[in-house]
């Protein structure tokens, strides 16, 4: 969450009370779902007030968010070997591995939540998506700037092709999802699917 986030009330935001705060989100979402989370419970969790939550936070759902970003953003680095396949591979194997992981399982959540709720779905665009979104097309600008791809190729279809079957056999567990597949997924869509 960067500071145009943050209302500006109060005291400015303690750096340790922001961590214990993600931290007790992931801590609950690792064994609770993400409707049952409380802001009560995120706050007794990370010994902070609920009036702090607020202070922050508009919701339960944006700390969420938050705490999962920054993990993944840990966990999924965005490669450098110049080399747009080789980077996409290495890439989409560390998504396939994080989503696949306990707290992975939390963006399936996000996704089905925001199917029902107008305002999860804004907030997952902003906090998650856009971001993710962001990173992921700096190996697609690197690749333009060696000229390994086409710059007139839309950038947000290239990575709805690169992620999007990942994603789908996440959601629907119809074929393996592992880190050969991602090597797969890169080649056709580099290499094509055309004779």
């Amino acid at each position: 969450m960067n500071k145009s986030d943050a209302p500006n009330r109060g005291r400015p935001r303690s750096e340790q009370s922001r961590q214990a705060i993600l931290t007790a989100a992931l801590a609950l979402t690792g064994h609770e779902t993400l409707r049952s989370i409380t802001a009560d419970a995120i706050a007794k969790e990370a010994g902070v007030s609920k009036a702090t939550l607020y202070k922050w936070w508009p919701n339960k759902v944006a700390i969420c968010l938050d705490a999962f970003s920054e993990l993944m953003a840990k966990e999924v680095t965005i490669p450098n070997h110049h080399s747009i396949r080789l980077d996409f591979i290495e890439e989409l194997q560390a998504m396939i591995r994080f989503y696949s992981s306990d707290q992975g399982r939390l963006f399936r959540e996000f996704i089905a939540e925001s199917q029902y709720d107008r305002q999860i779905q804004q907030e997952f665009r902003a906090r998650f998506l856009e971001g993710r979104r962001k990173a992921c097309k700096v190996i697609w600008e690197r690749a333009v700037q060696r000229g390994e791809v086409n710059e007139q190729i839309d950038v947000d279809i290239a990575m709805d092709l690169i992620y999007g079957p990942a994603i789908f056999r996440l959601f629907t567990n119809h074929a393996p999802l592992n880190r050969s597949i991602a090597e797969q997924i890169v080649d056709a869509v580099f290499y094509g699917i055309k004779r």
